[in-house]
C-alpha cells in the first residue's frame, strides 16, 4: 500500500575440505538452504584465507572485503559502505563546503568519471575536463573505485596537493597532474536578467536552503521585468531529496503530486506532494537539462514536465532514480543502501538503467552514442506524450555538433593535453593583471585573440592562424567569460558563458514569443515538429539558434 505524505524532511584449487574438518562435505542438500549454513560457509571460507593466504590479511580487513564484494555485486555504484574514518564526507550535501578539486564525480563503467568542474576551482585552473576519468590517484590505480573511494583519495586538508592522473577521450596516455586543494563552497544560485523581461537562474546543487535562495533569486528577478524564466539545471547532480521536492513545490498547485517512491519496504512507499500554491503563477519557464543533471534534477524536471508547468529543453538526462536510506551501524559505521525508485507523477522511472547509463555518458565524451528512446509512453496533465526508460527526455532536444575546425580544435588541444577553459583561465589572470581598467561590457578585441593564439602555442598547442580564426565562434566566448570573472565575478562569468549557448539562445527564443505557460508549450511542441521533420538544421532554425 502506497502512503502519502507532504515533502516535510523526514529522514580454485580443489582440496576439498583440507583443514576444515571435512564440514563442507557432511551437509545436505536441504541443510545447505539454511541460514545456519549459509552463516557458517562464509565464516569458513574467512577463516582458510585468514590462515592460508599465501599473504597474511588482517581479520578487520577480511571483513571489510566481504563486505565491499557484497555490495560491489549489486552492481549499484549509490549502495556502499561507509567506514567510520569516511563518516565526515557526508557532511557535504549537507553544508556545501569541504576541502577538495572542485569537481562532480559519478561511478561508470569500471571508472569514476567527472561529471562536472565547479567554476573557480583548482580543478578548473589545472583543466580538468568533463569525461575525464580518474586513472590513478598519488600512484594508486583506481580502476574499480567507487565514488566514495575516489572522494576518499581527493579530499584532503586545504594546500596540501594531491597527485593524479587522468583517462582523456581522444588522448592515447593519461594525464598527470598536481592539484593543490583548496575549500570549496558551492554557491547553489546565480541569477541575472538574459534580456530585458527574460530571466536566468541557475541551480549548481540541492543543498540545504535551495529553495529559499532560488525563490528569492527569482522574486529579485522578477522585481527587475522578468515575465519569463530560464531555469538552468545543466550538469546538477542533485544532492538532497528534500530540497528537490521543495524546489519543484515553487512552481506548482498545492496538492499536486511531485514525486513518487516505490520499494519492497513498505513504509518507503510514499507520494511527496506540494504543501504550498504556486509561488509564480502564469510565469513562463523554461527547464535546462543535460546529460549530466542528475538525481533532484530529474525530479524537478520530470514533475514541471508532468503537469505541464514548464518546457523541458537540452539533452536527455542522467537517469539517477533511485532512493539511498543511510543506516547507522556499530562502531560509528554507516550503510548506504538503495531502497527505493523514484517516478514521476505520470509514472515514468526516472532510473536508467546501468548498460543504458554507461552508454550515455560514453556519448557525451565521444564514445558509441546513447541507447534509443524506449517505447514505453506517458501522458502528462494536459495530455502531452512523454517517454519513460530512464532520465528525463526534453520536450525540444537542442543539440550542438562542433564543426569539422572546431573538432580541429579539440584535437589540437588533447593531443597536448589541455583545455580551452584551462588556458582562458591562465589568460584571463595575465590579462586582466594587466588591464585593470577592463569596462563590464568589454567586447573580445583582436589585441586579445591574438595574446590568446600566443599562449596556445607557447603550451604546445599545434595551430595556425587560419584554423583560429575559423573557431572564433567558440573561442571568443570562453575568453570572454573567463576574463569577465576574473574582473567582475562568477555571476559575470556566467552570464558571458551563456552568450551564444544553443540551449540558452533556444529557450530565450521560446520565451519571447510567450506569454502564459501553455503558449510556451504550445510553441515547443511546434518547434519539436519542425525539427523532428526536417533535419538537425531545421532545429537549430525552429529554436532560434546560430553560430
Amino acid at each position: 500500500m502506497k502512503r502519502t505524505r507532504s515533502w516535510v524532511p523526514a529522514f580454485v584449487v580443489s582440496m576439498l575440505a583440507v583443514g576444515a574438518g571435512g564440514w563442507f562435505l557432511q551437509q545436505g542438500a536441504a541443510a545447505q538452504e539454511s541460514a545456519s549454513y549459509r552463516a557458517r560457509l562464509l565464516q569458513e571460507v574467512q577463516e582458510l584465507v585468514a590462515e592460508r593466504y599465501v599473504e597474511p590479511i588482517s581479520e578487520s580487513e577480511l571483513n571489510r572485503m566481504a563486505i565491499d564484494g557484497m555490495l560491489r555485486e549489486l552492481d549499484d555504484p549509490y549502495s556502499v559502505f561507509i567506514g567510520a574514518d569516511e563518516a565526515d564526507d557526508l557532511e557535504l550535501t549537507t553544508t556545501g563546503n569541504y576541502g577538495g578539486l572542485g569537481i562532480r564525480i559519478q561511478e561508470v563503467g569500471d571508472w569514476v568519471t567527472v561529471m562536472g568542474i565547479l567554476p573557480g576551482t583548482p580543478a578548473e585552473r589545472q583543466g580538468i575536463a568533463t569525461g575525464d576519468r580518474i586513472y590513478e590517484v598519488e600512484g594508486e590505480s583506481a580502476r574499480g573505485w567507487t565514488a566514495d573511494d575516489a572522494v576518499e583519495h581527493l579530499r584532503g586538508p586545504a594546500g596540501a596537493s594531491v597527485r593524479l592522473s587522468v583517462l582523456r577521450p581522444g588522448v592515447r596516455q593519461p594525464i598527470e597532474l598536481t592539484v593543490v586543494r583548496e575549500e570549496i563552497h558551492v554557491e547553489p544560485v546565480v541569477a541575472f536578467m538574459v534580456e530585458d523581461g527574460i530571466g536566468f537562474v541557475r541551480l549548481e546543487t540541492f543543498s540545504a536552503n535551495a529553495r529559499a535562495e532560488l525563490e528569492s533569486a527569482i522574486d529579485g528577478l522578477r522585481a527587475e521585468g522578468a515575465r519569463g524564466l530560464v531555469f538552468d539545471l545543466r550538469a546538477n547532480p542533485g544532492g538532497l531529496l528534500d530540497e528537490g521536492v521543495a524546489v519543484s513545490d515553487l512552481f506548482l498547485p498545492r496538492g499536486a503530486e511531485i514525486v513518487e517512491t516505490r520499494s519492497r519496504i513498505e513504509d518507503q512507499n510514499f507520494s511527496f506532494q506540494a504543501r504550498t500554491d504556486d509561488a509564480f503563477p502564469g510565469l513562463p519557464i523554461v527547464v535546462l537539462v543535460d546529460r549530466f543533471s542528475a538525481s533532484a534534477s530529474e525530479i524537478v524536471a520530470g514533475a514541471l514536465q508532468d503537469h505541464d508547468r514548464a518546457a523541458v529543453v537540452g539533452d536527455t538526462t542522467f537517469g539517477k532514480g533511485s532512493v539511498q536510506t543511510l543506516y547507522q551501524l556499530p562502531g560509528g559505521h554507516h550503510l548506504k543502501l538503495t531502497t527505493a525508485g523514484w517516478y514521476t507523477p505520470s509514472g515514468r522511472s526516472i532510473n536508467r538503467p546501468r548498460d543504458a547509463e554507461y552508454r550515455l555518458v560514453e556519448a557525451d565524451v565521444g564514445g558509441e552514442g546513447a541507447p534509443a528512446v524506449p517505447p514505453d509512453t506517458f501522458r502528462t496533465e494536459a495530455g502531452r506524450t512523454v517517454h519513460g526508460g530512464g532520465g528525463i527526455e526534453p520536450d525540444l532536444v537542442v543539440e550542438e555538433p562542433l564543426s569539422e575546425r572546431e573538432r580541429e580544435l579539440v584535437v589540437a588541444l588533447s593531443d597536448a593535453a589541455l583545455t580551452l577553459n584551462q588556458l582562458a583561465v591562465q589568460f584571463a589572470g595575465s590579462w586582466g593583471g594587466s588591464h585593470p581598467d577592463l569596462e563590464r561590457d568589454f567586447e573580445v578585441t583582436p589585441a586579445m585573440r591574438d595574446a590568446f593564439l600566443a599562449l596556445l602555442r607557447e603550451q604546445g598547442v599545434k595551430i595556425d592562424r587560419g584554423l583560429y580564426d575559423d573557431v572564433r565562434s567558440i573561442v571568443d566566448p570562453v575568453i570572454a567569460s573567463q576574463l569577465a570573472n576574473y574582473a567582475f565575478g562568477e555571476t559575470e562569468r556566467l552570464r558571458r558563458s551563456q552568450e551564444g549557448d544553443p540551449q540558452v539562445s533556444a529557450a530565450v527564443r521560446l520565451l519571447r514569443d510567450a506569454e502564459t505557460p501553455e503558449q510556451l508549450l504550445s510553441l515547443v511542441g511546434e518547434a519539436s515538429r519542425v525539427s523532428a521533420g526536417a533535419g538537425e538544421s531545421s532545429l537549430r532554425e525552429a529554436a532560434g539558434t546560430s553560430r
